[in-house]
């Protein structure tokens, strides 16, 4: 099966059979072993699929929708980095808590896990780091390289990519809570190291000046603070 994901700059809602529906939050495909995660969260949008621990692929890309259709561009490909930089367009429909794709093999449904609705959901980039010297240090991107992670209503996904090279670092994700000021991931796929998965990290975290500042231990055992900003359009 080929299934065709993209990563959004854009808000996306849009009307279907006369209803404003959104695609905001968290979709999810099963063929067989294989599961297909398929996020949409402020203007970004990522598609994974692992078998079991097993990482398989993931893509993410650029898009707009015009007349029910998603026009994507390619920002990164795990299969095939030749196509990064490649237009696609899909056709699609949603109804009933299912998002359906028209692709070239036939239609695929996936089935809504949640509606982007939660205090960290959004597209966030980190800004900044504590030293051991407990000084807060501003992180800036440059060049091409680019590193996100996005947050749903209950799941999450980081992503480094560098779409001028055509490529891609690695990602890990899965499911996440937040609550009296501690947020847990637990991993369901990590593309670097496959032992991961099943881990449950715990750190604590607060939102402060619209600032997600992020502080623990690393997988490592390292002691992190982080300050991760969201990704404005």
């Amino acid at each position: 099966m080929k299934v065709f994901f993209l990563l959004v700059l854009t808000t996306l809602t849009f009307n279907v059979l006369g209803q404003n529906v959104a695609v905001t939050g968290a979709w999810e495909l099963r063929n067989g072993d294989e599961q297909h995660q398929l996020f949409f969260q402020d203007g970004f949008y990522l598609h994974t699929v692992h078998n079991g621990s097993q990482f398989v692929s993931s893509q993410g890309g650029n898009y707009e929708v015009k007349d029910n259709t998603l026009k994507g561009k390619l920002l990164f490909n795990t299969a095939d980095s030749t196509s990064v930089g490649t237009s696609m367009d899909v056709q699609f429909s949603v109804s009933g808590g299912q998002l359906s794709l028209d692709l070239q093999d036939g239609r695929i449904n996936f089935n809504r896990l949640d509606d982007g609705k939660a205090p960290l959901a959004g597209v966030w980039r980190i800004t900044g780091r504590k030293g051991e010297d407990g000084k807060l240090t501003d992180i800036h991107q440059s060049g091409t390289r680019q590193t996100y992670k996005m947050l749903t209503g209950t799941k999450f996904q980081w992503v480094a990519i560098d779409p001028g090279k055509k490529q891609f670092s690695g990602t890990g994700g899965g499911s996440y809570t937040f609550k009296d000021g501690k947020y847990t991931e637990n991993i369901e796929f990590f593309s670097r190291d496959n032992t991961r998965v099943g881990a449950s990290l715990v750190f604590d975290g607060k939102l402060e000046d619209g600032n997600w500042h992020h502080s623990g231990l690393s997988s490592k055992g390292a002691k992190i603070y982080e300050v991760w900003s969201r990704v404005k359009e």
